[in-house]
């Protein structure tokens, strides 16, 4: 028997082996053909817009060169409105869109896509109010000063006011770059958040909305504001030495990306909230903001056995996730 047994895991050891240099082949295969296929549709799709942009590039440089000479001598009037104003006008723009659903519940068209049925039906008005007021402190008693303290440190490394504005190429690699920085620095301050030192009497609070709503994405205690909320979106243009226009740019995004993500709703055509919603509502998966560093941590290990992971996909339809893939039904006692 002992032979026997000897003799089958000799032969199931070439197997198991067989086995997995064949899931690794195909691994290779599968990602080596998504990747040209990545990288030819990339081609493409630059190629198109680097037309658009060539044909209105000088369009728009005009436009830059008539608002610099409007400002002349005073550019810092020019670098506080793109760096706080306009994104700060997008944000409670679109925040407050979504705020209309969030008290009244209507367009029924809109509130059929809340991830966390039952919550917020409506919104509680004295917590909406007090969060309101939490994150018109963080930006102009916080960002704005911080922002305009910032502006001779930027010009020492380059100034963002300069006439000439950034390539088409150049703004797609600055963006890549913010984005990296910001995923690296993002995941890594939240995680030390989540440490009872710095949990209890910082980060708690961003964590009292267990199911968020779009303003609220700005609504943090002001240390974790500036450590967690502005110095990822920040760094990248630092180091960069960023023209304002890549700046408005990419603050403005960074803020509409961050109300989606806390918004409530899986609407249509958007990215998914799925994945940072269920941080509030678990409080321990989900740190990171693309995932990446979730998946290399295992700290998004719980999140993939739920139906919230398979709802975590652009959709591309008008049927709400929550229907199409609904949860598990409860269990009775």
């Amino acid at each position: 028997m002992k032979g026997e047994a000897g003799s089958t895991l000799h032969n199931e050891k070439p197997k198991q082996e067989g086995h997995i240099w064949g899931s690794m082949r195909r691994t290779a295969f599968t990602l080596g053909s998504g990747l040209l296929l990545l990288v030819a549709f990339w081609n493409s799709v630059t190629w198109h817009l680097q037309r658009f942009w060539g044909a209105s590039g000088y369009f728009w440089q005009a436009q830059w060169e008539r608002l610099l000479s409007t400002f002349e001598g005073k550019e810092w009037i020019l670098y506080i409105l793109g760096a706080t104003q306009v994104p700060t006008l997008l944000f409670w723009s679109f925040s407050g869109l979504l705020l209309v659903v969030d008290t009244t519940g209507k367009p029924n068209f809109i509130s059929r896509y809340r991830i966390q049925l039952g919550k917020n039906e409506p919104v509680d008005p004295m917590k909406l109010r007090q969060s309101i007021r939490t994150v018109l402190f963080n930006q102009y008693v916080i960002s704005f000063p911080v922002l305009v303290f910032l502006y001779p440190i930027l010009k020492l490394w380059g100034d963002p006011c300069r006439r000439e504005l950034p390539t088409f190429h150049w703004f797609l690699l600055e963006l890549a770059l913010f984005t990296l920085i910001e995923e690296v620095m993002f995941y890594y301050s939240h995680r030390l958040l989540h440490h009872p030192t710095f949990y209890k009497k910082i980060h708690k609070k961003h964590h009292e909305w267990t199911a968020p709503i779009g303003v609220i994405a700005l609504y943090a205690h002001p240390i974790e504001h500036v450590a967690s909320n502005m110095l990822p979106a920040m760094v990248g243009p630092i180091v960069m030495g960023s023209h304002l226009s890549s700046m408005t740019m990419w603050f403005s995004l960074a803020l509409i990306i961050t109300i989606i993500s806390h918004c409530g709703y899986h609407l249509p055509f958007l990215p998914s909230p799925e994945f940072h919603d269920y941080h509030h509502l678990k409080f321990n998966q989900c740190y990171g903001v693309l995932g990446v560093l979730d998946h290399l941590h295992g700290t998004d290990t719980v999140f993939k056995q739920t139906k919230s992971y398979e709802r975590h996909i652009l959709l591309l339809g008008f049927t709400p996730l929550s229907e199409s893939i609904p949860d598990p039904p409860k269990k009775t006692e």
